[in-house]
């Protein structure tokens, strides 16, 4: 840009009152910068109560307060809570929260009624366009605005990987066993049917000592893993024309059986473990395979171990034993995630931004996701090219790697209005399945109640985001 070009762009922010950041600071820096005028100021921030918030409690917030004079309130919340309590606030006018946590399926619901500040403004007033643009596409394209607008920053890099006992695979015995059993290779399973054969053979040489996988299988975790299987088998969960669910289809069904089915070859009574449940089996070596989010990578390798609130963690048995791989089919879940957000009814509303923009920024974000003892994982281009990073143990960098591809080719959550609601009947029908129940029974109960939903939230109104939603690249496998 020529020297009297800039000129002429400052006068202009002079005029308009919008300051011009800074061209040798980053993201940063410019918010801190920015914020020291609100030194004094409390703002509040709703985290998901446990792990996740030590980040605000322990790191980020002292930091930001050390640095900007602005204290922060953080306000813990359940994951399954947080929805509803965002939105109370919003219909109550209350202005409690600042800034948020929101689950990007969340997005149309919040920005629709209007809970959310548009952060257009704010990105362009503190120069933080640019550095959106490392953020991971899978991430940046997908869960970040609604009808055009910025509702948040993508904060967290969930996607579902598959980790396996390289020890066990590599094995030069179970190679030539498997081999001569099924005639391929011993190696990640690239669908389903593989995985049951690499599974029920483990099983069958190494239990009770190993068994071939474990998953956790209690709410609310498993209906991530269905809505992913189900679509990657041909599902849909509706019919776009008249929005009748379709979840109880020949693809459901066989979903459904498939998920019992596998069962049979993991450990008695993994119908009850939740996440821990299957963390610390996996940690422990009682499973050569299993398939959750990033974290579980850090703490198999031992990262954080001696870390005060990672405690509650078992210590690895498998440290160095672990590959990290696709999902059977290969487009994993990006199930979940968190973005950054600021409340519509907030009293601090540039203060808030401008703490988040500091969070998510390229040089604190890859603090954050370093921190053993949150559960934020890569979400940037720079977070898995960073050296340091890689260098953080032995098998780090095909770690990174494997996020990467994974997140490229991730598969989004499903994400329409009232999507809580379509959610927890997902939830309540894979409880029933481990109950025993029927499983074509269960699936037209749950198609029976996506229709409720739908015809309470309006067919056309359902219809019109259900069709933005589908027509996303990481919506339907091509």
């Amino acid at each position: 840009m020529k020297f009297r070009t800039l000129l002429g762009v400052a006068a202009i922010l002079a005029l308009t009152g919008v300051s011009a950041p800074a061209a040798d600071k980053d993201a940063a820096d410019i918010a801190v910068e920015a914020a020291k005028k609100y030194a004094g100021t409390t703002i509040s921030i709703v985290w998901e109560a446990g792990l996740q918030s030590l980040d605000p409690l322990n790191y980020s917030g002292p930091k930001w307060e050390k640095l900007t004079g602005i204290k922060v309130k953080v306000v813990e919340v359940p994951t399954d809570q947080m929805f509803t309590k965002i939105m109370q606030d919003f219909k109550s006018g209350a202005g409690a929260y600042d800034a948020l946590n929101v689950i990007p399926s969340w997005m149309p619901d919040l920005a629709r009624a209007g809970a959310l500040e548009p952060l257009d403004k704010y990105v362009d007033k503190f120069g933080y366009r640019d550095e959106l643009q490392d953020i991971a596409a899978a991430y940046r394209d997908n869960q970040m605005q609604y009808d055009g607008k910025i509702f948040g920053f993508p904060d967290d890099g969930d996607v579902m990987l598959l980790y396996y006992r390289k020890d066990i695979f590599e094995d030069p015995k179970m190679k030539e066993g498997f081999k001569a059993k099924f005639g391929y290779e011993l190696a990640p399973p690239k669908d389903w049917k593989q995985l049951d054969d690499i599974g029920q053979f483990i099983t069958d040489k190494m239990a009770p000592k190993v068994y071939g996988a474990g998953f956790f299988r209690t709410a609310p975790y498993p209906q991530y893993m269905f809505q992913e299987r189900f679509r990657m088998e041909g599902g849909k969960f509706f019919n776009a024309d008249t929005m009748k669910s379709t979840v109880n289809s020949d693809v459901g069904l066989k979903v459904f059986k498939q998920m019992l089915a596998e069962n049979k070859f993991m450990p008695p009574g993994v119908e009850q473990w939740n996440f821990v449940d299957n963390l610390a089996a996996f940690l422990q070596g009682t499973t050569a395979m299993t398939i959750s989010w990033p974290p579980y990578g850090r703490w198999a390798a031992g990262y954080g171990s001696g870390e005060e609130a990672l405690k509650w963690v078992p210590k690895s048995q498998v440290a160095g034993k672990v590959g990290y791989a696709l999902t059977p089919l290969g487009r994993p879940e990006l199930g979940v995630g968190f973005d950054l957000s600021v409340s519509a009814t907030s009293k601090n509303k540039e203060a808030a931004y401008l703490f988040i923009q500091w969070l998510n920024s390229k040089k604190t974000s890859l603090e954050r996701v370093q921190l053993p003892y949150t559960l934020r994982d890569p979400f940037r281009l720079s977070h898995y090219a960073s050296e340091k990073y890689r260098a953080l143990w032995p098998d780090a960098p095909a770690y990174l790697d494997t996020i990467k591809t994974s997140g490229e080719k991730g598969l989004l959550d499903l994400s329409l209005l009232q999507q809580d609601k379509y959610d927890e009947a997902m939830t309540k029908a894979i409880s029933s399945l481990w109950a025993g129940e029927d499983p074509k029974t269960i699936l037209d109960r749950m198609a029976q109640q996506f229709d409720a939903i739908t015809e309470k939230v309006g067919i056309e109104n359902q219809k019109a985001v259900y069709k933005v939603w589908a027509a996303k690249p990481g919506a339907y496998p091509q």
